[in-house]
């Protein structure tokens, strides 16, 4: 763990005691703080005292004593309505802030040599394979690398820094909002494209919230920007003018005179002058789709300015073993493949995947997000039959109905494993695909994300074993 010391003798309010919460609460806490740790949810309550944490109603408390709220990322302290505790707060003119704006502190208070390396991600989609990509390949390259943030461990449950730890960070926009001290040795924006737009407003409360991502940066910082959409050629253009760190523009898609970018499938580095060519992406075994090449692209310019060798960089892109479900290669069975993109819990992150393969026989349904799946209607050219589950499945058979895109609705995740089965066999298409690719939340039927792919690996890999104990009976014969 990570202890904070910068608010030693402070009294400090942390409000929401999820995992973020309960580990900024203990590492304030060994620091010196005093901390005032409370949660609206006695479940939530309950489990923190089971963790060691001493709770104090901060209902009754003297927020004029108070030096600083530590509020859970999702929780509003704005909009669309401040929560009582965010209210409290501003009438006593109490900063709001969150686990990075206190690790970044810490930071900040160590001497310049002896601070880590932070490399701070941040973007509507990509982010989380991004950071992984990075770590892997910090570690590959005998770096001491930790992921954290808004993916895997808090950031403050992180091991104790020294100067020559790399923290990778991946960072949402709730996190940024709240985080005003941050220096990001390499700072990468992937790509925007419209979303919490409750919570921020509009697209520009999004965009300015994920932009912090560069404030503090100096001149010999590394600012990578996503120029494969028209939000990120601004931004880019933006950063330029103000001239105050090095810009690498990086894309999935074309070539840049200058940057990082894919070409045909072969990642290019054209940062000093000449190009380089780093490795195949179309050898990578977790890296499928432009999307994914954006995201390689990115997490070469991040780090290679730290002095590791470009080819052993490329060879560790190439051994990447990617995420859960994102899309998530499972196993075959004879030429049909499976994949696992669980995490596509929207129209726009579904989207990557139905670009990516041909072929396709989707699962794709639950809860739907505003719009429904209407935004891939020129999407569906691969989709050869699809497989409607959930809430959702009466109003996207609509939308594939005047697409003319053969389908039926299964109802439930099992019977939908089946029947794509069963069809993707028997259909004599090279190399199928099922794509587990839902473009919506899981809730109806299951609890998050993560249990529904779960439960789409746990169905195909029980036909996998079943069609490998065939074939091994009749080898046996």
């Amino acid at each position: 763990m990570i202890v904070a010391q910068s608010y030693k003798g402070q009294t400090i309010a942390v409000f929401g005691l999820g995992r973020t919460g309960i580990t900024a609460a203990k590492s304030l806490s060994k620091g010196g703080a005093k901390v005032l740790a409370w949660d609206d949810m006695e479940a939530s309550r309950d489990a923190a005292q089971a963790d060691g944490l001493t709770l104090s109603d901060l209902n009754g408390a003297d927020w004029s004593a108070i030096d600083a709220l530590v509020l859970s990322p999702g929780i509003a302290h704005d909009k669309p309505a401040p929560h009582w505790t965010a209210q409290r707060a501003r009438e006593n003119n109490i900063p709001i802030i969150c686990d990075i704006e206190i690790f970044a502190k810490e930071i900040a208070a160590r001497a310049p040599e002896r601070r880590p390396v932070i490399i701070a991600i941040t973007g509507t989609n990509g982010k989380s394979t991004t950071t992984s990509l990075i770590g892997h390949i910090l570690n590959s390259c005998g770096r001491d690398a930790q992921i954290g943030g808004n993916i895997g461990r808090g950031v403050l449950d992180l091991e104790a820094m020294h100067s020559g730890t790399h923290y990778v960070l991946e960072l949402s926009s709730y996190q940024l909002e709240r985080t005003y001290s941050l220096r990001a040795n390499s700072a990468v924006f992937i790509n925007l494209t419209p979303d919490h737009i409750e919570r921020h407003g509009d697209m520009a409360g999004y965009r300015a919230a994920k932009m912090r991502i560069f404030d503090n940066q100096q001149t010999d910082d590394i600012a990578v920007v996503g120029v494969d959409d028209e939000s990120g050629q601004h931004l880019a253009t933006e950063l330029i003018a103000k001239n105050g760190r090095r810009i690498i523009p990086i894309s999935g898609s074309r070539a840049l005179g200058r940057g990082v970018s894919v070409i045909n499938g072969k990642l290019y580095a054209s940062i000093n002058r000449t190009s380089v060519e780093i490795c195949d992406l179309r050898k990578a075994r977790a890296l499928d789709g432009q999307h994914n090449w954006q995201n390689a692209a990115a997490a070469f310019a991040a780090v290679q300015g730290l002095g590791l060798d470009p080819e052993q960089i490329g060879k560790a892109i190439l051994s990447f073993g990617g995420l859960a479900h994102r899309m998530e290669r499972l196993g075959k069975v004879l030429s049909v493949s499976y994949i696992n993109d669980s995490k596509a819990t929207n129209a726009e992150a579904a989207r990557q995947a139905l670009r990516a393969y041909r072929n396709i026989y989707w699962i794709a349904g639950g809860v739907a997000k505003d719009g429904g799946i209407a935004p891939l209607a020129t999407e569906l050219a691969g989709v050869r039959k699809a497989y409607l589950i959930g809430e959702a499945a009466p109003a996207f058979r609509s939308v594939l109905k005047k697409q003319k895109i053969a389908h039926k609705i299964s109802g439930d995740l099992r019977r939908a494993v089946l029947c794509a089965t069963r069809d993707a066999l028997s259909s004599g298409d090279d190399d199928p695909v099922i794509l587990l690719s839902p473009a919506c939340a899981s809730f109806d039927q299951f609890k998050n994300f993560e249990l529904r792919g779960d439960a789409f690996r746990s169905e195909a890999q029980a036909i996998i074993d079943m069609f490998e104990a065939e074939k091994a009976k009749g080898h046996a014969a």
